[in-house]
């Protein structure tokens, strides 16, 4: 099999409709549109949503729940990221600005400190909130926590 000889499975590439070339064509006069109405015009674009005038999906089915404007959202990393990133940059201290420097977090988002995996580098760590199992376990090999306000 070469390049030049690859061509498409048979029966899978039908002719293009070539539409309002008259009446001989099959598809001329309405050019398969139909008499009348909007869709029958051009620069017709239905609605989203659009069901043909049966009341939509999204009104037909009842509003639910709630969403809580005080809701704080944290941008999660955990204490195995942050003793690859001591490996990497072989540094003490990590703190917003080298995890965002890491691209781990942008300057807007909040930061928390989760305990999934092993952490072995001694650390200092500053983070907008930590969980009770990554203090345990930064604590547990002599670095320290600290909670940005």
């Amino acid at each position: 099999m070469k390049l030049n000889e690859l061509k498409p499975a048979a029966g899978s590439k039908g002719r293009e409709k070539r539409v309002g070339r008259g009446e001989g064509s099959g598809h001329g006069g309405t050019s398969t549109r139909g008499t009348k109405g909007a869709q029958a015009r051009s620069g017709y674009a239905r609605k989203i949503g659009f069901e043909g005038g049966q009341m939509p999906i999204q009104r037909r089915l009842p509003k639910f729940g709630f969403t809580n404007p005080n809701r704080v959202e944290y941008k999660a990393i955990n204490v195995a990221t942050l003793q690859g990133l001591a490996e990497k940059l072989n540094v003490e201290a990590i703190d917003l600005e080298v995890l965002r420097a890491a691209g781990f977090a942008n300057k807007n988002e909040l930061v928390k400190i989760l305990g999934n995996g092993e952490l072995t580098a001694k650390l200092e760590v500053s983070a907008n909130a930590f969980s009770k199992s990554a203090i345990a376990k930064i604590e547990a090999v002599g670095g320290t926590a600290k909670t940005i306000e």
